[in-house]
């Protein structure tokens, strides 16, 4: 059985499927899975193309769903019927009217012929719509990744996200009173993200806009009441925000204050530290730039801390790291789930996967640089240094 966690992918063999999605029931609210065929754009190509309960069959019975009843939903896809211009197959969840969250969902995970599986992470869900996950083209090889991106507003932005109209509503499609604007909603829940062991990945997708400016922020509070705790704010303490970058030409590098290796934001590698908080006095932290405008030129960033002065003890830290990405929900990971002895800890992993913006919660711990580049592959060479 191979097991997937949001953003990781398997390879599937050509031809016919059968998908098993499970979740729990909520009382009093229905969910609502459905299949929507995509081509290269990432859209649809016609109403044709969405396979649900009023339209259970398309492309001639290349996508089925053959059963979808309380808790469980099934789907057929033949891969090799499907014509080249269809580059993926998107599976989706909805529950009906907005009467509840994904939060209220205990347990969701999709199951594929041939002992694939996937675990959908609900919990702290607020969106009401979820992309479960895709079959995508991959070098002629077909391809299952675990999504779970999630919407706010039920099936009318999911549908639009994919390039659908949704047709004046009938009654089962008119929002509650109480809430007339929630079916005019189109972007995806602004809400904070925090990612944990429980969701560790999320993908973000492009909108018509780009991505803007990503600022990334790295943050820590002060430690107990007196200033007895080695991590105080009122401590000379020199926790550090910095990144490791590889382009898609190959070119790899830092962006850290140690070597001042600043980077830059209109040149590669599209990454700037903007300033070096030593003391943790300011109160805004330290803070990275990506150039999202420039996010096709950067295949994958692993934004990490380390600690330049003191002795590590990261559960005393109360760290916590921001992704700010306009349009986007913000994205936090916090550094005091685990403790660690080492002075690196590795934070974040930003990949650039078919144009979206993936990122992975890591927080694993190393003993400097080299370690830490040697445990990701980057395959750089590593001297002392100062700033």
């Amino acid at each position: 059985m191979t097991t997937l966690v949001p953003g990781a992918n398997a390879s599937v063999a050509n031809g016919q499927l059968r998908i098993d999605i499970h979740y729990s029931p909520i009382p009093g609210a229905d969910i609502d899975v459905s299949a929507f065929v995509l081509g290269a754009s990432g859209k649809v190509r016609g109403d044709g193309d969405m396979c649900f309960y009023g339209q259970s069959s398309v492309l001639g019975g290349c996508v089925q769903m053959t059963d979808s009843s309380t808790g469980h939903a099934v789907f057929t896809v033949d891969l090799n019927g499907l014509e080249p211009a269809v580059e993926k197959v998107a599976l989706t969840a909805t529950i009906h009217e907005n009467k509840a969250c994904f939060d209220r969902v205990a347990q969701m995970s999709v199951k594929l012929t041939g002992g694939i599986e996937a675990q959908l992470p609900t919990r702290g869900m607020q969106e009401t719509a979820l992309i479960l996950g895709e079959f995508y083209r991959r070098q002629g090889q077909w391809k299952f990744r675990c999504v779970a991106q999630g919407f706010a507003g039920g099936l009318e932005p999911l549908a639009r996200h994919f390039g659908i109209e949704v047709a004046a509503p009938a009654p089962a499609l008119i929002p509650p009173p109480a809430a007339p604007q929630a079916a005019a909603k189109t972007s995806i829940s602004l809400s904070k993200v925090t990612l944990d062991k429980a969701r560790s990945s999320i993908s973000l997708e492009k909108s018509a806009a780009g991505f803007g400016e990503i600022k990334v922020n790295l943050n820590w509070n002060k430690g107990s009441s007196g200033g007895g705790g080695l991590f105080s704010r009122s401590k000379s303490i020199d926790l550090d925000l910095g990144c490791l970058y590889e382009l898609h030409d190959g070119r790899k590098g830092v962006v850290q204050a140690l070597g001042e290796a600043f980077g830059s934001l209109k040149q590669a590698p599209y990454i700037q530290l903007m300033g070096d908080d030593r003391t943790g006095t300011v109160a805004g932290g330290e803070w990275l730039h990506i150039n999202g405008a420039q996010w096709g030129e950067i295949r994958r960033i692993l934004v990490y801390a380390f600690i330049y002065e003191g002795a590590p003890n990261w559960k005393e830290t109360d760290g916590v790291v921001t992704l700010h990405i306009p349009g986007q929900p913000d994205i936090e990971v916090r550094l005091n789930d685990e403790g660690g002895q080492h002075g690196s800890c590795a934070i974040a992993l930003l990949e650039n996967v078919d144009g979206a913006v993936q990122v992975s919660r890591r927080v694993d711990f190393h003993r400097g640089h080299s370690a830490m580049d040697k445990a990701y592959g980057w395959g750089m060479r590593w001297t002392s240094g100062s700033k």
